[in-house]
């Protein structure tokens, strides 16, 4: 039976932090009763379309999941392991924002078999979270990190971002140093992007934002790596860190290409040579599944070609890179035979190893990444 991993989106948070351009909304609380029996209707949708599939991790995103009902959550997983193949579902991740966690909450989590938790921290520093628009506290991040701990879980994600206003290489260093302290097990450690139509888009068009310059972002992200490193976490993802066989299983299915599905408001798609995603209007999806349609917005039929570069491009994040007899086995191709100047372009210029086994970037080419991904498009 093949395996397929399943995304959930909840889009409903408490107020929306500065730089965030997902789709989550801090005023629609009224909509979540409605929000979750269409959520099962568009499950329904995939029950034959799923029959040769088995659910293998569920990750549950937002918005903030964790500030909803954990009743909802336990609903639509039930209703997921009554419809759906889940006998070798082995992780379930939700995600959490710390000042939103409560005893109650984490009772129904661990009843359900929810095994992971991601907990957005993003800075240990109250004035940097203050300044981008979270509403926990580094107390507040400590005392549920406790807490949860407190209800067994072995398997605790910290988000944690870099490039942030005003933040210097020791405010980032700090962080990681007091998260590490902690002994969580996975790290996924993240630049700050300005996205459009985000106050902090805004400000920075205003020159009211004061980011660090290339050079410090540069810097945050390699002595992190090497910090991490240092302290016992594998760097095997772009911006992720783990201890030895703490990896995210979900994650790893869209970096390795391999067929997942996404329920809800803006959710994604890749799964029958097709790439799809959600409407990103509450009405629209909603009108959608009440027509016995699928709340699609946008589609496409990916071709071999396609298949073979976004292959490579998910799979050069990867720490470890792209397996050469893993692509011929999936292409019945060698890929060095596709892109031979390419690879040499890139090996001339240090941003790819290669070597009898593998492709991967370098350390300079994890700086220059969407240089190396432009020549396998």
């Amino acid at each position: 039976m093949k395996e397929i991993a399943l995304y959930i989106h909840i889009p409903f948070c408490q107020s929306k932090c500065y730089y965030c351009d997902f789709s989550s909304y801090a005023d629609k609380e009224y909509l979540v009763d409605k929000y979750i029996k269409y959520l099962k209707k568009e499950l329904d949708m995939y029950i034959e379309k799923l029959n040769d599939y088995s659910i293998k991790t569920i990750f549950i995103g937002g918005g903030t999941p964790s500030i909803i009902n954990p009743e909802y959550i336990k609903d639509v997983l039930d209703y997921i392991n009554n419809k759906f193949n889940t006998n070798f579902l082995s992780e379930i991740t939700i995600e959490a924002n710390p000042k939103t966690i409560t005893e109650d909450k984490l009772k129904v989590y661990r009843a359900i078999g929810i095994n992971r938790i991601s907990l957005g921290l993003q800075s240990m520093d109250n004035k940097l979270l203050k300044k981008i628009g979270r509403i926990h506290t580094k107390e507040d991040f400590i005392k549920t990190y406790s807490l949860i701990r407190k209800y067994g879980y072995n398997n605790i994600n910290v988000d944690i971002m870099f490039n942030l206003p005003d933040q210097t290489i020791d405010d980032v260093l700090k962080t990681l140093e007091e998260v590490v302290e902690l002994g969580v097990e996975h790290i996924s450690f993240y630049s700050m992007k300005l996205e459009e139509n985000t106050p902090f888009y805004h400000q920075y068009e205003k020159g009211k934002l004061n980011l660090p310059n290339e050079e410090d972002e540069r810097d945050m992200y390699h002595k992190a790596i090497d910090f991490l490193e240092k302290n016992g976490y594998k760097h095997y993802e772009i911006s992720n860190f783990s201890k030895e066989d703490y990896q995210c299983t979900h994650n790893l299915f869209y970096w390795q290409l391999k067929p997942y599905v996404g329920v809800g408001l803006s959710a994604h798609s890749n799964i029958f040579d097709k790439r799809y995603g959600n409407h990103i209007d509450f009405e629209k999806y909603f009108n959608s599944i009440d027509n016995n349609q699928f709340p699609i917005c946008e589609q496409e039929y990916i071709s071999t070609d396609v298949k073979r570069s976004e292959y490579m491009i998910l799979g050069l994040r990867l720490i470890n890179g792209v397996n050469k007899e893993e692509f011929k086995k999936i292409f019945n191709k060698d890929l060095e035979e596709i892109w031979s100047k390419e690879i040499e372009k890139l090996e001339n210029q240090k941003l790819i190893k290669v070597n009898n086994k593998n492709i991967k970037l370098t350390r300079k080419g994890l700086d220059l990444s969407n240089r190396v991904f432009v020549e396998f498009m």
